[in-house]
């Protein structure tokens, strides 16, 4: 019984991402609306598109292969797993060994691997721009994820995302390294994501985008999992900035929480994290409406200064805690 009841929890972590995530999009359009004085659609409204496109027939080419079909699938099943392995409002999940940092660097960098190949796949030029462009983006975003991750873990010891949260929980001071990883970790966020300034989501120009390039092909189903899959995305790094940084609020979870001992502590600890989390999604979806409203999108060449900072801020976040004498 009490492994059913950590599967239950876990399972709960699993479906509150993949609602939350159409909504978290929904807020940050709505937001955008309004500081640009418009009425905006509605909250829901990426859920309406998602059910729209999910009734809606699969186009496909007809020199297609197998791997743009089967690309939507496995993109959307690697971000899922990613965003599902992210403590939300619980630590210590029964599936909490697996959530790695570099692990969940893998599944998305696997993710992008496979969404550049089926944008070349059909051999349109502009699937072959995006494709191109997202490659270049990614192989800085990459490095600069993984000297942030070392940072992580050269002050926890870890890179297990439950025991950096417990530390961070416990207190570590204040570290310049860790504020540099977290610069780092937020310039990663936007250029993976494809927002303002690095990427455009509410446009289609041909010259200058780079996600939509690459999905211009896609239609229906396969259209509906990789926008959920975008989507995931923005969430993942919203709750990965909000577990390593802003950790307060999350439940302790464990061995120990049989059903006759969930009551009311774990419970209320539950709904206490479940509110703080939902707290901290909503603080991070206005805070990057805000931040794109206020900023214009830079040149597609201009990019690689841009991610170069960011690996710079992570590497000397590592060169920090080493010269500190942290080990």
């Amino acid at each position: 019984m009490e492994l059913m009841a950590q599967i239950l929890v876990q399972g709960t972590q699993m479906l509150l991402v993949l609602a939350l995530a159409p909504l978290l999009t929904g807020l940050v359009r709505k937001v955008k609306a309004r500081l640009t004085r418009r009425r905006g659609a509605s909250l829901f409204q990426p859920y309406r598109d998602l059910a729209r496109l999910l009734h809606k027939e699969a186009v496909l080419a007809h020199n297609a292969s197998w791997l743009f079909r089967a690309v939507p699938y496995l993109v959307f099943a690697a971000t899922w797993v990613a965003a599902a392995l992210v403590p939300t409002f619980a630590t210590g999940l029964i599936f909490s060994w697996t959530a790695d940092l570099i692990a969940i660097t893998a599944l998305l960098g696997a993710a992008r691997f496979f969404l550049a190949l089926a944008g070349m796949d059909v051999g349109t030029s502009f699937g072959g721009i995006g494709s191109s462009r997202e490659v270049m983006i990614s192989s800085l975003a990459e490095p600069a994820m993984i000297m942030i991750v070392f940072s992580l873990a050269l002050v926890a010891h870890s890179t297990q995302l439950s025991t950096i949260a417990g530390v961070m929980l416990a207190g570590v001071g204040v570290r310049v390294s860790l504020a540099l990883a977290l610069i780092a970790l937020l310039l990663v966020a936007v250029a993976e994501n494809g927002r303002i300034p690095v990427d455009n989501p509410a446009t289609h120009l041909e010259l200058t985008m780079v996600h939509e390039a690459m999905v211009l092909e896609y239609s229906g189903r396969h259209l509906a999992l990789i926008e959920l899959a975008g989507q995931l995305k923005l969430l993942l790094f919203l709750s990965l900035v909000a577990c390593v940084f802003v950790p307060w609020g999350l439940a302790p979870a464990g061995p120990g929480f049989a059903p006759g001992d969930f009551a009311l502590a774990p419970l209320g600890a539950f709904a206490l994290g479940m509110a703080s989390y939902a707290g901290k999604l909503a603080a991070g979806a206005v805070l990057l409406a805000v931040f794109e409203t206020s900023i214009a999108k830079m040149r597609v060449f201009r990019v690689p200064d841009f991610l170069g900072a960011a690996l710079m801020l992570g590497l000397l976040g590592t060169l920090l805690l080493f010269v500190s004498g942290i080990l």
